[in-house]
Parts: structure tokens; sequence; C-alpha cells
């Protein structure tokens, strides 16, 4: 008896973007090289017709088959792409064809696992699949996400996140390069832990980053257009190892309690406290990949006190433990034995602006 491969269906439609398509096959691609029996995935490429598909990038794909070809074959993972169109005014809007939509709602009602890569995310959303569950996206269309789905839970943070229900399981990926870790990831639970390290080595990849892992840094986000928020935010990650409380912070805007939440909600869509421990998460992260400084250190550097305040905020925040994250991401020869007293001093630099590409 020959070997049975899992099924994985990936969507074409008219500018995808080229990575979240060719991506995916590559990881899956050395996984029978990997495993005893010789067994992996059998990857089709479908489309509304049989006609070439012209990507974002330009280069044109050619479908193995048709969504109607297909016919009642059980599909194991549904593997969704995505892509964008960038308006005269810079604006990113996310394709979602009504048609593309359609065929991804019919397709999943037969599929064991549904999985999203970057702005894939709004067919699935679109599709209603994600309603009720928690979802990421590229975080430069996650607001818009929430904003035309209120019924899914959307987290911008992590690169990749697994729903489970009653339907079957939803994965969603972050951006563009984050696919490879959601394939990866996928592999994993197919067949272990040992063979999706295999395939990363393969690949030359950093050995399968956690779904927890963030898409983007706190000081990388977006400066807000206001000098007081700027300067607070200034304050704020140049005293992390201080007390800063909503009336700590209000005291030095020179504003009310009320006030400064408001301002904080209007520029930045967060609370206080929720940018404050951001910040503080992101700077522990940075000490734990590149330092040799204890847990008990790390912890008073960055303000949160104790270990376990330390740890919860981790995993809180990126669904891991300090510990495990250092074991994951440290520096192979970290720059310092010691941390400085603070940490860094340099303001937070302006993200880029979004780009046609979402890697």
């Amino acid at each position: 008896m020959g070997t049975v491969n899992r099924l994985i269906v990936i969507v074409l439609f008219e500018g995808v973007d080229l990575l979240d398509v060719t991506g995916p096959p590559e990881v899956f691609s050395l996984v029978p090289h990997e495993t005893a029996e010789g067994v992996g995935y059998e990857v089709v490429l479908a489309a509304e017709t049989p006609a070439p598909v012209t990507t974002a990038a330009g280069v044109r794909i050619l479908p193995d088959t048709t969504f109607h070809e297909l016919g009642a074959r059980a599909i194991d993972t549904l593997l969704v792409p995505g892509s964008v169109e960038v308006d005269g005014e810079g604006r990113v809007h996310p394709v979602t064809e009504p048609s593309t939509v359609a065929w991804v709602k019919a397709l999943a009602a037969r599929t064991r696992r549904v999985a999203s890569v970057c702005v894939g995310a709004h067919l699935l959303a679109a599709a209603g699949l994600l309603d009720g569950k928690r979802a990421t996206t590229h975080w430069s269309t996650a607001q818009r996400l929430a904003a035309d789905h209120p019924a899914v839970r959307v987290d911008p943070d992590p690169i990749f996140i697994r729903e489970e229900s009653e339907e079957g399981e939803v994965w969603t990926g972050a951006g563009i390069s984050a696919c490879l870790d959601l394939s990866l990831a996928l592999v994993a639970e197919d067949f272990g832990e040992p063979v999706a390290l295999r395939v990363a080595r393969e690949l030359v990849m950093y050995l399968k980053r956690p779904g927890g892992q963030s898409q983007f840094s706190v000081p990388l986000e977006t400066v807000s257009s206001t000098r007081r928020i700027e300067d607070l935010r200034h304050h704020i990650l140049n005293n992390l190892g201080r007390r800063l409380t909503v009336p700590d912070l209000a005291a030095y805007a020179h504003v009310s309690d009320r006030q400064l939440t408001r301002i904080f909600k209007t520029e930045l869509g967060t609370t206080p406290h929720a940018y404050v421990e951001s910040a503080r998460v992101e700077t522990a992260r940075n000490l734990l990949e590149t330092s040799d400084d204890t847990l008990e250190r790390v912890a008073s550097v960055c303000g949160f006190g104790t270990v376990d305040t330390l740890i919860r905020a981790f995993r809180r925040r990126l669904g891991t433990t300090p510990s495990d994250y250092r074991a994951r991401f440290r520096a192979t020869a970290p720059t310092r034995t010691r941390s400085a007293q603070r940490p860094p001093q340099n303001p937070p630099p302006t993200a880029p602006s979004p780009a046609r590409s979402m890697s």
C-alpha cells in the first residue's frame, strides 16, 4: 500500500502576494525527507479558472486545478494567502473579492484545518470563519480587520495564532515571512517537533519561533501626532525601572488621570497600563536575547519588581515564559555580560510606512 499524503490546497486569485503562495510549499516539500516513512503533503494550487494567475510581484503562477475540479475531495489543510491594494493616499485595503470569499467558505466546510497567511485573515473573516475567535494578521491591517469584523478578537502582536472549535482548527498568521513559521508549526502538529526542527535546519531558518513571538517592537510603533504623547512615550521608555502608574504619568504630563487615559486611547489605541507593560516586556525581551542577566535583574531593571510579575507579563503578552523565550531567541554571543543600569535612552524611531509588500 502506497504512502498517504495530507492534501493541502492553496487558494490562488489575481494579485495574490507571491511569498504567501510559494513560502509554505518550500517547507512542506522537505517533510518526506525527514520522516521515516517518507510521508508528507500533497500541495495543490487551486483557482477559479485554469488560467495563469498574476501575483502582486508580477510573477505568473499556473494553477494545478480549479476549485470546481477539486470536487468532493476531503482537504486536510486549506491555506488562504492574502493581498492588498494601496490607494492614492497611501491607505492599505485588503483584497476580499466576493467570489474568492465564497469559494473559501465552501472549501472550508470540508476541510480539517484552515489557515491564513498575512492579510489572508481578511478573507477568512469575510467568510465568517473567524467569528468568535482570536486571530492575527499583518500589523498594518489589524485595526481594519477589527473594525470590519467586530465578532473577531483581533490580536495584532503574535506571529501566528491557533484556534480550535467544533468546526475544526483555524490558524492565522502575521506578515509574509511569518508564513514559514506558521508552516513549521503545522508540520510540528502533524509530524512532531523533531521533524519540524530538522526541516527548519534544511531551510537555514531559526529553529521554529513560537507563535507568541511579537510581530513588532514597542519602539517601532507609529509615532504619535502630538508632542505631549511623544514626550510621555520617551519618559516611559527612559524610566521603565521606576514607578509608572496612571497618577505618576498624569502628574508628569500635567493632566488628570482621566484625561491621560483618554489621550492614550485616542493617540495609541491602548491604555497607559497596557503601554507601559508592553514597553517593559519589549525591553525584557532584548535583555534576555543579548545578556546573561538573571531573571531577577531583568525584572528589576524593566520595572516588574518580581520574577513572578515578569513571568505573568510574558505569558500574557507572548504566550511563553522568560526562560523559554531566552532558550529560543538568545544570541549565540551576547554583546554584554551585564545590562546597563536602566534601559537604553535613545528615542524610539518612526516606523516605516506600509508598503505594497507586507513582508
